[in-house]
């Protein structure tokens, strides 16, 4: 009667487990597909939340956000080539921010993932076990 209840037990615990480690898997691989996504296209990847964040879709939109944002009263000019230049700067740190977060949402969520199956495949050929000595 005792080791009845010991096993029921463990294969609780085990289901339970390989439940878990189900879902972690599924919420893993829809961070990774997200993160391969965002590599495909930076630009647009890249959230800027602020309201005076410029847009960096095209030089053309930079220049007018840019433009917008000076304050009238000082007397500072840019012109075009400080704007590309300063959109190019910002361009750049825009897909280099997006690229390295992808990286490491792709290279955590790999790790996740393999302990996910590590855990997996052990907790259910445990079970199994259990369920063969039960019968």
């Amino acid at each position: 009667m005792e080791k009845e209840k010991s096993q029921k037990i463990q294969m609780i615990y085990g289901y339970a487990v390989c439940l878990v480690v189900v879902i972690t898997l599924l919420i893993s691989v829809t961070s990774v597909v997200y993160a391969l996504m965002d590599l495909t296209d930076p630009i647009n990847a890249h959230r800027t939340y602020g309201k005076d964040a410029p847009s960096l879709a095209s030089f053309d939109n930079y220049k007018i956000d840019i433009i917008k944002s000076l304050d009238p009263a000082h007397e500072i000019s840019l012109d075009d080539a400080t704007l590309k230049s300063m959109y190019s700067a910002a361009k750049d740190d825009a897909i280099a921010k997006v690229k390295h977060n992808s990286y490491r949402t792709i290279i955590v969520n790999s790790l996740v993932l393999l302990i996910c199956i590590i855990l997996f495949l052990t907790h259910w050929v445990w079970m199994k076990k259990i369920s063969g000595k039960s019968d």
